[in-house]
């Protein structure tokens, strides 16, 4: 795949999940884990298990500040700082685990295993939102956000769609 094509459906899948997530603000008063997070997780939905470490390192940001919430004050901008960086440390920290251990299906088909967590600051997103709304309705609205970008991907790229 041209490497332009990936940028433009990049470009796309964002444009389209900050639409999608202003929909989802407005007609529901949900946030699907910020506003150009479901581009990206819609982007990638065809490697479920990077979706599932990213959503995993979202949880442990979340679990990390809201411990350390209660011995220190951390509220608004600092709050909102301390998710993303700790999001940021959690995904480099995964960048060392070798998950080619795990056995996936896509381990033992190609040998290869180069799963990650997407994105840097993505987990720290999710966290935010998890913090803000409750884990359940940011997953469920993130979820169905990102499913439904997908959708629109496809119809506009067909198979030519990254995987």
């Amino acid at each position: 795949m041209n490497p332009t094509d990936m940028a433009d459906q990049m470009m796309v899948a964002v444009g389209v999940g900050l639409v999608i997530s202003l929909i989802f603000s407005e007609l529901f008063g949900l946030a699907a884990g910020g506003m150009v997070v479901p581009g990206f997780i819609a982007l990638n939905l065809g490697r479920p298990f990077d979706v599932l470490l990213t959503l995993f390192a979202a949880g442990i940001t979340y679990l990390i500040v809201h411990a350390l919430g209660t011995f220190i004050i951390i509220y608004g901008r600092r709050r909102t700082v301390l998710m993303i960086l700790v999001g940021y440390l959690i995904r480099l920290l995964m960048d060392f685990i070798p998950f080619s251990e795990l056995g996936s299906i896509e381990f033992l088909a190609t040998g290869e295993a180069n799963f990650m967590v997407i994105g840097y600051i993505i987990p720290g997103l999710i966290a935010i939102w998890m913090d803000r709304q409750g884990w359940l309705e940011t997953m469920c609205a993130l979820l169905t956000a990102s499913v439904a970008i997908r959708m629109i991907l496809v119809i506009i790229y067909g198979m030519a769609l990254i995987k």
